[in-house]
């Protein structure tokens, strides 16, 4: 345990920490590379405080599920609600400062909470009335954002690589102002191919280009268990690496780095980390 914090501090040069309970008695830490300097918001970015969805499908979902799968719905507490607007808060630092409005969220292997982490700081991010937030699932060996949010999806971002079908039949909007959520509901075989197809850059592109004020949020498979985090890498802006206390060793976060090729990794989420005092 004690050498993966090392592994961790020395990899970020981390300065500053949050946690989070992760509702089972375990606890979060939650480590941002500090910010460079102070941002001031740019008066010109649009107010996206009030948006109507007119083609997006608004779906309600069920609160008493999504505490069950950990997912902040306004019933938390208020340790976990204040430790996600600190994840928030320097994630936007770090995006605000570069310029920049896609990220994509990783871990080393599977378990390690990165599907939960990517939902939850969209939600905490989405709460921010400057912007709007996309959730894409591109864990195309296992989406499972839809499920986290107790969802069947009658469409997915499949149906729109492989079947042409338009986006507006797959975008969803879950009853959350200003957060947009293209989903996955099947596993593609080949995915790796698909996450480097023309026809799925040419719409990371053009979100990414469309609304200034939107932050994109990807959410890859695990980069040591398949190429597909690493083919896609190169398309978003940065990476935020989900790592596990006493499952994910230094071993496995340095060979991450090196897999990322000097893509920015604006920092980690140490997940399940005991309370010290």
């Amino acid at each position: 345990m004690e050498q993966l914090r090392k592994a961790l501090l020395n990899a970020e040069k981390i300065r500053s920490k949050g946690r989070i309970n992760d509702h089972l008695d375990t606890k979060h830490s939650i480590s941002i590379e500090p910010k460079m300097k102070t941002y001031i918001a740019n008066p010109k970015n649009a107010d996206v405080s009030d948006i109507a969805y007119k083609e997006t499908k608004v779906i309600t979902l069920d609160h008493a599920y999504l505490e069950k799968q950990k997912v902040l719905s306004g019933t938390e507490s208020e340790d976990i609600s204040q430790a996600y607007k600190l994840l928030r808060t320097q994630v936007l630092q770090k995006l605000k400062f570069n310029d920049w409005n896609s990220l994509a969220i990783v871990s080393p292997k599977s378990g390690n909470g990165k599907t939960l982490t990517a939902l939850n700081l969209a939600i905490s991010l989405s709460q921010e009335v400057k912007h709007s937030v996309l959730l894409v699932d591109l864990d195309l060996k296992k989406p499972s954002v839809h499920s986290l949010l107790g969802l069947t999806l009658e469409f997915g971002i499949t149906d729109y690589l492989l079947r042409d079908e338009p986006l507006s039949k797959i975008l969803i909007n879950p009853n959350i102002e200003r957060l947009v959520i293209l989903g996955g509901r099947e596993v593609l075989e080949h995915s790796s191919e698909a996450l480097g197809a023309p026809k799925l850059i040419r719409l990371v592109e053009e979100l990414k280009e469309r609304y200034p004020n939107r932050i994109i949020i990807f959410d890859l498979p695990p980069m040591l268990i398949s190429d597909d985090a690493i083919v896609f890498a190169p398309y978003v802006d940065a990476v935020l690496l989900v790592v596990e206390e006493g499952k994910t060793t230094a071993e496995e976060i340095q060979r991450c780095k090196e897999l990322l090729d000097g893509k920015p990794l604006i920092g980690s989420v140490l997940n399940k980390g005991e309370e010290h005092v």
